[in-house]
């Protein structure tokens, strides 16, 4: 995924709203499946969020997860998968009760965990039919902590991170009984034990929570043991031994958005992406290009972390390398989304290295889609 960054981001909307994003020379964009290969809620946006793919097994990287974060249908929310090979979209799962699903990840152990994003939102796991993977069945996981949930990354070791996506929400590390058994374990929540140079930084431990109550209020659980709380966590991802997560917005003299890099081993938490850390700050006024409300948070084919903004215009970012106080060395825009009225959600990598997944939600066309950007292969 080499490129040249863009030069700037896209103030001025796309002529083509089905193929809305500026993207680096040598790329190219295709809808992988939108409402009119499958249309969930009709009459509505359908709110395509969170991309995950089959990682393991002997067809892995064919078929692509999505969770619909739509409020309030009677039919409820619905996990669909597009067979990437076929092209064939369909539903896998919907509950009546769901609402607001969010974060997606495919697990070690081959199933799919998917959660609510609502105050004490529920947690769940999808079982994958052996023999057509575009079926399965959901059992919920409430050991996993009630929360306001969307990203969700798992490390090596099979300890599921999720946080509680709220003003003065938690980060939170969960390690089951029994690795690959979700059905017990314990949550714990990220504590700074000594401050760092900004809020919400420098050295951390997990404490331990009771784990009865954070099955029906995880917050509440991280609350009483003295939880850090920060200004809406929202999407992890874990490379290497880095746990990164994406803070959105801005509260308590917290800078507009940034990304933290949680150091595992030293348990230690700095700001990987700031403004004025290492980034320039958006101004809408002056149209000029920046950094600001990070969202969704991706593992490089190259290693290195992609991040995704919830804003207009939205902007996808790459962050490479660790300086020695923990920052980003260097930063570069690569897309810039042409809708003004749009999202870019669930920026994703799957098993083809040059190929980036990310949706259009709530589309200014109304035609909310699954997209590919694709760089160009070279013909010998």
């Amino acid at each position: 995924m080499t490129f040249t960054p863009i030069a700037g981001s896209s103030y001025d909307a796309a002529q083509d709203l089905d193929a809305p994003w500026t993207i680096p020379d040598g790329y190219s964009q295709e809808i992988v499946a939108d409402e009119s290969a499958l249309d969930i809620y009709p009459g509505q946006h359908d709110w395509h969020d969170m991309n995950t793919s089959n990682e393991t097994g002997k067809r892995a990287g064919r078929y692509l997860y999505r969770t619909h974060e739509v409020r309030g249908v009677p039919s409820g929310g619905a996990i669909s998968v597009v067979d990437l090979k076929t092209g064939k979209v369909s539903v896998i799962a919907q509950g009546a009760d769901w609402t607001a699903l969010d974060g997606i990840r495919w697990t070690p152990w081959n199933t799919v965990l998917f959660a609510e994003e609502t105050a004490n939102g529920r947690f769940f796991e999808l079982q994958i039919d052996k023999k057509d993977p575009t079926k399965g069945t959901v059992e919920e996981r409430p050991a996993v902590g009630a929360l306001a949930h969307e990203g969700i990354t798992i490390d090596a070791g099979g300890n599921v991170y999720v946080i509680d996506e709220t003003f003065g929400g938690s980060i939170y590390r969960f390690k089951p009984d029994k690795k690959g058994d979700l059905s017990s374990g314990q949550l714990s929540a990220l504590k700074i034990t000594k401050e760092g140079s900004s809020r919400g930084t420098g050295n951390f431990t997990w404490l331990p929570l009771d784990r009865e109550l954070v099955k029906t209020d995880g917050r509440a659980a991280a609350l009483s043991a003295g939880a850090t709380g920060y200004a809406r966590p929202e999407d992890l991802e874990v490379i290497g031994s880095t746990l990164y997560s994406a803070i959105t917005d801005a509260d308590d003299g917290e800078k507009v958005g940034r990304v933290l890099a949680i150091d595992l081993k030293k348990r230690k938490v700095s700001e990987y992406v700031a403004v004025d850390t290492n980034a320039k700050p958006e101004d809408r006024a002056t149209r000029a290009t920046g950094f600001a409300s990070p969202d969704n948070l991706a593992k490089g084919p190259d290693g290195c972390l992609w991040i995704a903004e919830d804003n207009s215009p939205s902007d996808i970012w790459r962050a490479c390398g660790h300086t020695s106080k923990g920052s980003a060395k260097k930063i570069d825009l690569f897309a810039s989304l042409g809708d003004p009225a749009a999202e870019g959600t669930g920026i994703y990598f799957g098993k083809d290295p040059q190929s980036l997944f990310v949706n259009v939600q709530h589309s200014g066309n109304g035609n909310d889609k699954t997209m590919k950007i694709t760089k160009s292969r070279r013909i010998r």
